[in-house]
C-alpha cells in the first residue's frame, strides 16, 4: 500500500501533551480515487507548514478505495484551524459526498511518544468503527 511516512513539520516540546487524530475514508467508487489522491496530496503539502502540526502520515489503498491519515497536533485548536482552512477545508467539502464511510478517532499522548505508529492508529480506528456500527444497529 502506498504510504507517505511520518513527517515532522514542527518539533513538539519535550514532555508535553499532544492531540493525535487518525482518520479513515472509504470512497464510494473507484472512479473517485484519482481525484481524492490528488486532493490528498494538496492537503499533505499544507500540513507541512500548518501551525501546531507535530507530525503526519498518510496511507492509501487505492484499489480498496481507502485512505487513512494520522497526525499529531499541539492542541485541538491547531487541528481544527488546519481542518477548516483552505485548501484542506475545500478538499473535505468537495470530497465528503464521494465518501461511503469515514471514521475519525482522537486521543491524547505524550510528545515523547511521537511518531505514533500505524498499528496503534489502525487498532483505534477499527474499535471506533465497530462502536459506530453497533450504535447504528441499535
Amino acid at each position: 500500500m502506498p504510504a507517505l511516512g511520518w513527517i515532522t513539520p514542527h518539533h513538539a516540546p519535550p514532555h508535553s501533551r499532544v492531540i493525535v487524530m487518525a482518520s479513515r475514508f472509504e470512497l464510494k467508487s473507484l472512479s473517485d480515487v484519482p481525484r481524492f489522491l490528488v486532493k490528498s496530496l494538496v492537503s499533505w503539502k499544507q500540513v507541512r507548514t500548518a501551525p501546531g502540526a507535530y507530525g503526519a502520515s498518510l496511507v492509501a489503498q487505492p484499489l480498496r478505495r481507502v485512505f487513512c491519515t494520522l497526525s499529531a497536533w499541539e492542541d485541538r485548536n491547531a487541528l481544527y484551524a488546519y481542518a477548516k482552512s483552505d485548501p484542506h477545508g475545500e478538499v473535505m467539502r468537495a470530497m465528503r459526498p464521494r465518501c461511503r464511510e469515514s471514521t475519525f478517532v482522537f486521543w491524547e499522548t505524550g510528545s515523547d511518544d511521537l511518531p505514533i505508529g500505524w498499528d496503534e492508529a489502525k487498532r483505534r480506528l477499527a474499535e471506533k468503527a465497530r462502536l459506530d456500527a453497533e450504535g447504528r444497529a441499535a
